[in-house]
Parts: structure tokens; C-alpha cells; sequence
């Protein structure tokens, strides 16, 4: 069975995946510059992951979607296990979001020119200049109405369990008084880690777990440190146990 879905995914997945990946990108980058880039930065990419993973044959749960109100905006923070957890949170979460990413993914050919496009958040730490500017275009963001969703480990992790939350995240829940959504990804490890990028995917169930919000409570270090404590041991709490425990991750 290994063997059959190894070539499905080179003669059915990859040709697919390629065409359908640069459609979306073209109609994401055109649908932006001819205006409402908050449907044509999301609706899109959600119908483009939703049907990567159903051409994939992955099955996915959702868990405490119900935990959402509708027009509120948040600040989702997630476990970062693989390159699959991408594709989930777009297809599932069902929330009009912009992604805080790294700026080196501006470089990816077509992708990154419609990320940029479509107003994802390239996190640019080459100085206090350009940190700023990151976090006044999430502040702008944020405030039109629109979530935004980090990856406050910073990076993949090697292991399969957490590494530490960088306080970014909290601090700009922090200053406009917005709730914090703790998300917990199960099954992106199992199905592509890291150290194996660019290879065949292995068949494994996704699980996303929305947790309660966490509301601010006061204003300033204290509230930024609380909520980041607070947040990490939810998401904790649902990962399976073969990658509870925390493990530092060696490019934190």
C-alpha cells in the first residue's frame, strides 16, 4: 500500500498539485490588485488546502470550532510541526486570517509575490526599523477586523514536540487588548517532518484542536507573560503523548 500511494502521489499529486498551485497563485495575486484582498487573500488558498489534502486522502478532525465567535478578531498561535500544518490550518480553521511569516518566503517564485499580494505579514527582524513595521502592519491588521495566526516557536520543530513561545505574539495581543487562541496540530509530524522536505508524504490523520481563548487580563509584562504561559500549556495539553514534554529546538 506504501508503494501504491508513493506513485499516486508522483503521477496523480505532484502534476495536479503544481497546475492547481499556480492557478490559485495567479488568481490570488490578480483578484488582490483589482481589490478586496481580504477575499482574494483568503478564500482562495482555504479552497486550494482543503483540496490538497483531499487529494492526498488525509483525514482530518476538527476540534472546538464552536470555541469561535464569529466577528471577534484573535491572535491564533499553534505548534509548529511540519510543512502540513499550513495546509490544515488554512483549510480548517475557516477563519478570514493573514499568516505572520518569515520574510524568506517572500523569495518563493509566484507564492511569495502572492503572499505579499494578498497582505501576509513578512516578520522582518533586521533591525528595530523593520520590526516595527512588521508589527504595525499586524496592528493594522488586527484592527480592520481580520485574525492573524503565528507560529510562536519560530520555526519547525526536529522532534515532533514544542519548543519555546517566543513572546512576539502575546505582545501584540497584548497592546490592542485582543483574546488569544491557543490551536493544537497533531499528525503534521508524522506525515512530513522537516528532515524530510521535498519527499514522499507518509499517510497519518491531522487533528486540529481550537482551545478556549484566553482573554487578556490587565495590560503589560505581566498580562504578555501570563497569556504566553497560558497559551503553551493549552496547546500542550492536546498533543498526543509520544511528543508531550518539552524539547528545545536547535534553530531557536
Amino acid at each position: 500500500m506504501k508503494y501504491l500511494y508513493n506513485l499516486y502521489q508522483i503521477f496523480i499529486v505532484l502534476p495536479v498539485a503544481l497546475v492547481f498551485t499556480l492557478i490559485v497563485a495567479f488568481f490570488t495575486i490578480v483578484g488582490c490588485s483589482l481589490g478586496g484582498g481580504h477575499f482574494w487573500g483568503y478564500y482562495p488558498a482555504h479552497f486550494w488546502a482543503r483540496c490538497m489534502l483531499w487529494l492526498l486522502l488525509i483525514p482530518v478532525k476538527v476540534e472546538g470550532r464552536r470555541n469561535l465567535e464569529r466577528h471577534q478578531s484573535y491572535v491564533f498561535v499553534a505548534n509548529h510541526q511540519g510543512a502540513f500544518d499550513i495546509f490544515l490550518i488554512y483549510a480548517y480553521l475557516n477563519r478570514n486570517f493573514k499568516w505572520m511569516m518569515k520574510r524568506q518566503l517572500r523569495q518563493m517564485p509566484l507564492v511569495g509575490y502572492a503572499c505579499e499580494k494578498s497582505h501576509q505579514i513578512f516578520v522582518d527582524k533586521r533591525g528595530p526599523k523593520k520590526i516595527k513595521a512588521t508589527y504595525d502592519k499586524a496592528r493594522d491588521t488586527l484592527q480592520g477586523g481580520i485574525s492573524v495566526t503565528v507560529f510562536p516557536e519560530g520555526s519547525r520543530t526536529f522532534t515532533g514536540h514544542m519548543g519555546e513561545f517566543k513572546r512576539g505574539a502575546f505582545a501584540l495581543a497584548d497592546e490592542l487588548q485582543l483574546p488569544i487562541v491557543p490551536l493544537t496540530i497533531n499528525g503534521s509530524f508524522n506525515i512530513m517532518p522537516r528532515m524530510r522536505d521535498m519527499k514522499f508524504v507518509r499517510w497519518h490523520r491531522l487533528t486540529l484542536t481550537i482551545h478556549d481563548p484566553i482573554y487578556p487580563v490587565g495590560q503589560g509584562p505581566d498580562n504578555i507573560e501570563a497569556t504566553k504561559s497560558q497559551a503553551y500549556d493549552s496547546v500542550m495539553s492536546a498533543l498526543v503523548p509520544e511528543y508531550q514534554g518539552f524539547v528545545e529546538n536547535p534553530d531557536q
